[in-house]
């Protein structure tokens, strides 16, 4: 099966939480690489998500930087939540 990876960057204006991701992230711009795969058996092209993960800085002095698995929904309501905050 034919896979694909997208990646885009995110800006959080504020300081927010994901489902999937046990701590508070700062403010900031975060890496997000969705991946899809193609559907067979159609006379076109056409993809469907199969994983979206963030990149963020490690909670832990260990390492640098951490990947997640999170929801494409959870992702949206994050960036809503924070496009309705105020600015400080």
């Amino acid at each position: 099966m034919k896979t694909r990876s997208r990646r885009e960057v995110v800006t959080f204006r504020h300081s927010f939480q994901i489902r999937g991701i046990d701590h508070p992230l700062s403010a900031g711009r975060y890496e997000v690489i969705t991946d899809e795969e193609m559907i067979d058996g159609l006379s076109f092209a056409s993809y469907r998500r199969v994983a979206t993960t963030i990149i963020v800085p490690a909670a832990s002095h260990g390492s640098k930087m951490e990947m997640f698995s999170i929801g494409p929904v959870d992702l949206a309501d994050a960036q809503r939540i924070d496009a309705s905050m105020p600015d400080d």
